[in-house]
C-alpha cells in the first residue's frame, strides 16, 4: 500500500511541478513581499530598533523566512482550489489511484517551490549584509525546521483550498499566521513589549521557531527553544493533516 501511494504521489507530483515550472513568476512573486519587508525594516526602521544584534538583517531574517513560507503556501491553496473547481478531482476519483496521493502531490510541490523562494530570499539577505558563522550541521538543522514548518502550514493551506467558496477566500488563512509573525520576536525583542502582549508573543509558535533559527545561524546555545519549536510544528502538522484528510473525505464522498 505504501509503495502504491508513493508511486501515485510521484506521478501527480510531476504534474504539479510541471504546472509550477510553467509559471515560475509565482516563485518570484512569493519572494517579492518578504524581500520588500526586509528592505523596509532594515533600511527604514532598522536604525530605530534595538535588536541587540550587530546587524539587524541577521536578527530579521528568520522571521522573514517564515513569512516567505506562508506566502508560498497561499499559492498551494489556490492551485488546490482551482483543481476542485475545474473538475480534475472528480476525474482522479474515477481512476485507480490512492486518494491521499492527490493532496500529497500538492503538499510536496509546495515544499519544493517554497524552498526555491527561500533560497532567493537568503541570497538577497546576503547582498544586504547577512552573515552567519553557522556550519553545515546548523544549516541542515535550519533547513529541517523550515521544511517541517512548511509542511505544517501547507496542510493548513490544503484545508483552506478544500473549504474555500471563492478565490478571494482561498488565502485568508495566511493572514492570522502573518500577524503572529508581527506579534513575536521576529522583528523586535519581546522584552520591549507591554506585559500582556509580551506574554502572548513568548508563548506562540512563531517566537520559538524564530529564536531557534536565529540561534542556529549565530551558533549560540539553543536551549529548550528547539524542542518547543519542534513540538509546535509537529503538533500543528498532525492536527492540520487530520483535519485536511477529514475535509477531503467529505468532499469526495
Amino acid at each position: 500500500m505504501t509503495t502504491y501511494l508513493l508511486d501515485n504521489t510521484t506521478v501527480l507530483l510531476g504534474r504539479s511541478m510541471r504546472h509550477i515550472s510553467r509559471s515560475l513568476d509565482t516563485i518570484i512573486t512569493v519572494a517579492i513581499t518578504p524581500i520588500a519587508l526586509m528592505l523596509l525594516f532594515v533600511y527604514v526602521f532598522g536604525g530605530a530598533i534595538n535588536s541587540g544584534s550587530d546587524k539587524y538583517v541577521n536578527y530579521l531574517l528568520p522571521g522573514i523566512l517564515l513569512i516567505t513560507i506562508v506566502m508560498g503556501t497561499s499559492y498551494t491553496s489556490y492551485r488546490l482550489f482551482m483543481d476542485m473547481q475545474s473538475g480534475v478531482f472528480e476525474r482522479f476519483q474515477s481512476m485507480p489511484i490512492a486518494r491521499s496521493s492527490v493532496l500529497w502531490a500538492h503538499v510536496l510541490a509546495s515544499v519544493v517551490s517554497t524552498l526555491i523562494s527561500l533560497v532567493i530570499v537568503v541570497l538577497v539577505a546576503l547582498l544586504m549584509g547577512f552573515r552567519s558563522p553557522a556550519g553545515v550541521l546548523a544549516w541542515l538543522a535550519v533547513t529541517g525546521i523550515l521544511v517541517l514548518f512548511t509542511l505544517a502550514v501547507t496542510w493548513i493551506a490544503v484545508i483552506a483550498g478544500l473549504s474555500a467558496k471563492s478565490v478571494d477566500g482561498v488565502g485568508a488563512y495566511s493572514y492570522p499566521i502573518i500577524i503572529l509573525a508581527f506579534i513575536s520576536s521576529a522583528f523586535v525583542p519581546t522584552d520591549a513589549m507591554p506585559g500582556p502582549v509580551r506574554a502572548f508573543a513568548e508563548n506562540q509558535p512563531v517566537t520559538s521557531i524564530v529564536n531557534t533559527i536565529r540561534d542556529l545561524f549565530a551558533q549560540e546555545p539553543i536551549g529548550t527553544d528547539i524542542w518547543i519549536a519542534l513540538a509546535w510544528c509537529l503538533g500543528i502538522l498532525i492536527v492540520a493533516y487530520a483535519l485536511a484528510m477529514a475535509t477531503y473525505r467529505r468532499k469526495i464522498a
